[in-house]
């Protein structure tokens, strides 16, 4: 029979993971916000107040500064992988259910200022992530453009992993200008995606090379 203690124990051990689950959630919510205000070099501690624990709590989930931003890109990803079904889903339409994923992922992709600096020289953290990356949301966004071309809302012959890359090329050189909305600018590419093209050059074969060859939505962002 087991003892009072025991009992208090088991009772306990689930609420503890609750609380450690809680706690890490919110410190990769807060260091989300707090990078895409202030870029990854932010001070940890304003990313412990925000998400309202110490900092000594921040260091036991995540010991350094590049094991939150890894942590807090993986996060995101699977955000915005899980996202496109649930867009699918509550929208009205495929090809609004497109639009608002975009914008989801022109959000994520505020959050990476300054990430090449830290892991500078770490080739393997890079590859990791950037197929990490490849292997989530390009499904995620071909699954969206199938359903939107489905429903006839769109008819440009763009693959998802080109239509992601000039998506991140804007958001990575849009200016810090407060009269240029780079959400404005992603939209009417959207919108575009309704016409045909004029012209089009075909292409020799599949992409192989990098995403990250541009510094926008591979793992090379370009320094801030």
């Amino acid at each position: 029979m087991s003892s009072p203690r025991n009992a208090t124990r088991a009772t306990d051990a689930p609420r503890r993971r609750r609380d450690v689950e809680r706690n890490q959630r919110a410190l990769l919510e807060a260091a989300a916000v707090v990078f895409a205000a202030s870029g990854v070099d932010a001070p940890v501690r304003e990313v412990a107040a925000a998400a309202g624990v110490g900092v000594a709590t921040l260091y036991r989930h995540f010991p350094t500064r590049s094991d939150l931003v890894v942590a807090v890109y993986r996060h995101q990803i699977e955000e915005c992988a899980q996202a496109g079904p649930q867009f699918l889903a509550s929208t009205p339409s495929p090809f609004e259910a497109t639009l608002h994923w975009v914008h989801l992922f022109v959000d994520f992709l505020g959050t990476k200022h300054g990430l090449a600096r830290v892991w500078e020289g770490d080739a393997d953290e890079f590859t990791a992530l950037h197929v990490l990356f490849l292997d989530r949301l390009v499904p995620v966004l071909a699954d969206l453009l199938d359903a939107a071309r489905a429903s006839g809302e769109v008819v440009a012959p763009i693959s998802a992993y080109r239509l992601l890359r000039a998506v991140g090329d804007l958001v990575a050189w849009s200016p810090h200008d407060p009269d240029y909305d780079v959400r404005e600018v992603v939209t009417l590419l959207i919108s575009g995606l309704r016409q045909p093209q004029l012209h089009r050059t075909e292409s020799a074969g599949p992409r192989t090379e990098p995403l990250s060859d541009s510094p926008n939505c591979g793992t090379r962002p370009s320094p801030d």
